[in-house]
């Protein structure tokens, strides 16, 4: 326990009387934590640190990158900066040892400091000292983990471009057809047949390589730790990772299995500003990032680039690509939807090449200056409409119905309103699409008027609807016609529950087997409702454990 004659012997706190030393002593929290435990995380409001015992690692995340950039001693503090100028803290702290941390929260510091000069000008002078050192780590070059070189309108190129964005690896995109490319490019021009070639940072260069090949290359996770988990959760979209970062934080032993990279279609959201805690707003992948960080900090496993092949629901073994076979005491699915495709003449060939399902952050640089058209009417194209009109020099929103007041949010389309570079054209529908190697134009219909008419385009993003892929399901999983997984009441209606026990809200007519975010059978399809499910889906796996006798695996278990 913590004495008054403990803190006097802290320099820092020298200046303070028994009488400061006593309310100190009051109001701070003596921490105890573990190696590898967060203390402070990016983000957090102001507040004092002081290392009473081991070592606290300052850690940052820099161009998607957890970086190291120091460390507080025994006797040292960390704080100061979100002190002395009143911001959240800009990098986070976790012990690197089994330490003890004192920590004062921001008022009862001032409250302290207002009365002792001498300790606000210590905290201060250390405070414009570190600063400069935060200052030099943000100005210092950090080189891109992956170049990207390959021809502009090479789909491939496309591909990896989202896949590498959407698992938080910062990288940069060479095109043959720039005039820069030969400054940046050292070497003889790479052959047609080795494109795309990707330089890693460590100078390997990869030639034409899957996704699977580049994440074990980047070191992702895609292979299995264990043979046997608690849940085993398919889709790593918003509902998927909510689930895995309840399910790990609360012991089970948690792995997600995603086909291509976490993040789902929300993924592809360019702005979300009606979702809870961000009042400025966020962008889908970069949700999808913090919530991944997270995830992977609490214990779960996240592989990727990992299709399952089978699900045996009776001995709830399930299949991977490559031969790997887990055993799930429960399952959850969260495999969300998939883009419904427009059938035009002319769009399959031009997919990648100026024409997209979706959007992301990833795909602003093609549309810089260019005329750009959406299709559809929902808050996913009205937020890429306002994403875009910062780098588009147009930017057309095609809508067949007659307002977007219908189907799109208030705060979304007021805000499409005060745009001058966009333009929504209602009651129209794009007929057609031109161009060779890439997209040049489109023919829109006026379906008052009837007329047809021309117009370039530097590309064409659709948002319109979205259906569940889940063919692959057995059939012991119900369904309706359209694809979506039936959960609770709805199993019971079509006469598929096999127990006597009422089916838990979220879970299947599979015992033990639940569906949440937008594969399952709902009306409401936004981010917060999935991310809403996938917590509650933990809950219920906890019930359904709670009635098996064998328990769980999680995190205390000597398996683990």
């Amino acid at each position: 326990m913590l004495t008054i004659k403990d803190l006097a012997a802290v320099p820092l706190f020298a200046p303070l009387g028994k009488r400061h030393l006593a309310d100190l002593l009051r109001v701070a929290a003596d921490i105890r934590v573990g190696a590898g435990e967060d203390v402070i995380n990016e983000g957090d409001e102001a507040a004092l640190f002081l290392v009473l015992e081991g070592r606290l690692d300052i850690v940052k995340l820099i161009d998607g990158t957890e970086r190291k950039i120091g460390e507080r001693k025994v006797g040292q503090l960390h704080g100061e900066v979100t002190l002395a100028y009143g911001s959240p803290f800009q990098a986070g702290g976790r012990a690197a040892v089994p330490s003890r941390i004192l920590k004062v929260s921001a008022r009862q510091y001032h409250i302290i400091a207002d009365e002792v000069p001498d300790l606000a000008n210590a905290v201060n002078d250390l405070a414009r000292e570190r600063l400069g050192g935060l200052k030099g780590i943000a100005s210092a070059p950090h080189p891109a983990q992956v170049t990207i070189v390959g021809h502009r309108w090479d789909t491939t190129c496309v591909a990896l471009r989202r896949f590498l964005s959407s698992n938080q690896i910062v990288f940069d995109s060479l095109t043959l057809e720039t005039p820069e490319f030969a400054a940046h490019w050292h070497g003889p021009p790479p052959a047609d047949s080795d494109l795309p070639l990707l330089r890693l940072v460590d100078g390997t260069v990869l030639a034409r390589p899957n996704h699977r090949e580049l994440a074990e290359r980047l070191h992702l996770e895609t292979t299995p730790h264990h043979a046997e988990y608690d849940t085993v959760i398919v889709g790593g979209g918003p509902a998927g990772l909510a689930a895995a970062v309840y399910g790990a934080s609360e012991g089970l032993r948690t792995i997600v299995i995603e086909r291509e990279a976490p993040g789902g279609q929300a993924g592809t959201s360019s702005r979300i500003e009606n979702y809870l805690g961000f009042p400025s707003g966020i962008s889908g992948d970069e949700l999808a990032g913090r919530a991944l960080r997270q995830a992977r900090r609490l214990g779960a496993e996240i592989l990727v680039t990992r299709s399952i092949r089978r699900i045996d629901p009776e001995t709830r073994t399930i299949s991977l690509d490559g031969g790997d076979i887990l055993h799930a005491r429960t399952v959850i699915l969260a495999t969300g939807v998939s883009w419904r495709r427009l059938s035009i003449a002319g769009f399959d060939e031009l997919i990648g090449k100026g024409i997209y399902y979706g959007a992301s952050r990833s795909e602003a640089d093609v549309t810089q200056g260019l005329d750009i058209h959406l299709i559809g009417a929902g808050n996913s194209a009205g937020q890429a409409a306002m994403f875009f009109a910062n780098h588009a020099r147009t930017v057309s929103l095609v809508v067949r119905g007659d307002a977007l007041e219908k189907s799109m949010s208030q705060y979304l389309v007021d805000q499409i309103r005060g745009k001058s570079n966009i333009r929504v054209l209602l009651r129209s529908e794009i007929t057609a699409v031109h161009g060779n190697d890439h997209l040049t134009a489109v023919d829109i219909v006026d379906r008052a008027g009837g007329e047809t008419r021309r117009e370039e385009s530097g590309g064409v993003f659709i948002f319109i609807g979205a259906d569940a892929e889940t063919g692959w399901l057995p059939d012991d999983i119900a369904r309706d016609r359209r694809g979506f997984v039936l959960t609770g009441e709805d199993v019971v209606r079509v006469g598929r529950w096999p127990e006597d026990r009422a089916p838990y809200l979220l879970e299947t007519s599979v015992p033990g087997f639940f569906a949440c975010g937008d594969v399952r059978f709902s009306p409401v399809k936004r981010v917060a409702a999935a991310v809403g499910e996938g917590s509650m889906a933990i809950a219920f796996v906890h019930q359904y454990l709670q009635r098996r006798p064998e328990g769980t695996l999680g995190a205390g278990s000597p398996h683990h």
